[in-house]
């Protein structure tokens, strides 16, 4: 019986594409021969999908997963070949699951999600088994999750996957987060970072590389008014102040009432729980962006 080393696992892997220990297991029936063990794997239909693995992964869907209680939540973007699969039921299913699979294991990487075990198989296995069915290649390319400490979490899923927004909220009452005037706030504020791309919560988390970027555009916009510099400083002050109000998740115009800023609509569902509602902050994964 052959030795079955680490590296041959490994160069096997990267030959097909196959999870790990079915590699293993088809050296171990190969008794070390490569090429039989790659036979093997494809008799296994294991292999099929290192055919399909140079193909571009364009498409896709974010899938999202929330506890019932709200205490934690996920997203996972799941990339396909083609939009037809990218919607299939199938498909979006299993994103949705590898999502609850992120919010409960709390992998480092996509790496050691893939190897995290999953319903009894690891992640990698499960995505390998969907790539056979459905036969086309697809990848884990990224995740989010978040767990509060004294809050909740609310999640969207635009378009059918192409746009997921995952919110942490904080409140101080533990029955905020079942009241639903709070669950209509948060699904709306979830809807809103979809449709507007806030670039954070709350004007302190902007960082300063964009704050100085900005300044420095708008004061040279104010240096060709020929204005006295005094004025020109005020000019780009209250440009920088359109742009939080733009940028700015809390300062955005909530687009249901355009009378009122996300804060002020925290605000006042805090004043109606008796409660202090904050928006901690968000995830947003819009499909194939990092493509």
């Amino acid at each position: 019986m052959a030795q079955i080393t680490a590296a041959m696992v490994k160069q096997l892997r990267e030959m097909t594409d196959s999870p790990m220990m079915e590699c293993k297991k088809a050296l171990v029936e190969a008794d070390g021969d490569m090429d039989v063990a790659v036979d093997v794997l494809r008799k296994n239909g294991l292999a099929a999908a290192a055919k399909k693995a140079g193909r571009a992964t364009n498409e896709g869907a974010i899938g999202a997963y929330v506890s019932e209680d709200a205490t934690a939540g996920a997203l996972v973007e799941v990339a396909c070949e083609t939009d037809f699969v990218g919607s299939n039921p199938k498909f979006t299913g299993f994103a949705a699951r590898v999502a609850q699979q992120v919010s409960e294991t709390e992998p480092a990487d996509v790496e050691a999600l893939l190897a995290s075990d999953m319903d009894g198989e690891t992640v990698e296995a499960a995505l390998t088994e969907l790539i056979h069915v459905i036969g086309e290649n697809m990848k884990i390319t990224r995740f989010a999750s978040r767990k509060p400490e004294h809050g909740a979490i609310s999640s969207y899923i635009h378009m059918g996957g192409k746009i997921g927004v995952l919110v942490e909220f904080s409140f101080e009452k533990p029955e905020t987060g079942a009241a639903d005037a709070f669950k209509t706030f948060a699904h709306d504020v979830a809807m809103q970072v979809a449709a507007t791309s806030p670039i954070c919560a709350v004007r302190e988390d902007v960082p300063q590389e964009v704050i100085d970027h900005e300044v420095s555009i708008y004061k040279a916009q104010a240096a060709e008014s020929g204005k006295p510099e005094a004025i020109q400083e005020k000019m780009a002050v209250g440009r920088l102040e359109k742009f939080y109000k733009g940028c700015v998740l809390t300062e955005q115009e909530f687009i249901k009432d355009s009378n009122m800023t996300i804060s002020q609509y925290a605000a006042q569902v805090s004043k109606e729980l008796g409660d202090t509602i904050a928006i901690v902050g968000f995830d947003r994964l819009e499909r194939g962006e990092n493509n």
